[in-house]
């Protein structure tokens, strides 16, 4: 079934190593390029003000040219660059998990598109899972080979 691949962590890897390679291909070409994102994965530093952060899309194009481009780069599974927003030009980092660039786009056409159906996980997600030690802890003890690893009081 088609929405077992598109949200296969393999796919969505391969799609993120994809992105990256034609990122680094147009930064290595002095090429602009715009990409088209899900905005409710994208982080601002500092926050921008609400009445800023109300006018964005679920699908938002932010177009790398200028000081945008000169300041973009890539750190690890993500692409940072700091722009100005609103008619006050409000700089802010914005930091872009790669997986969710949905579009990389040049002169109006893109060039590439990504399918993949890409979950960031919160942190609110990852410290909900508190179960997770005490599971852990559980099985580990549930081996009798264990019990030498553990403090005597």
């Amino acid at each position: 079934m088609l929405i077992n691949i598109l949200s296969d962590e393999k796919f969505i890897d391969m799609m993120q190593r994809h992105i990256e390679e034609l990122m680094l291909y147009l930064f290595e070409n002095d090429q602009n390029f715009g990409i088209l994102c899900k905005i409710e994965h994208l982080k601002f530093e500092p926050q921008l003000p609400k009445h800023i952060t109300s006018e964005f899309r679920p699908m938002t194009l932010f177009y790398l040219a200028g000081y945008t481009y000169d300041s973009a780069r890539i750190d690890g599974d993500r692409l940072i660059f700091e722009a100005g927003f609103g008619a006050e030009n409000i700089g802010s980092f914005v930091t872009v998990p790669l997986p969710s660039i949905m579009q990389i786009i040049i002169d109006e056409t893109p060039v590439f598109i990504n399918h993949a159906i890409y979950k960031e996980l919160k942190e609110s997600e990852l410290e909900s899972d508190e179960g997770g030690i005490e599971n852990s802890m559980a099985a580990f003890l549930s081996n009798p080979e264990n019990q030498k690893f553990l403090k005597k009081k």
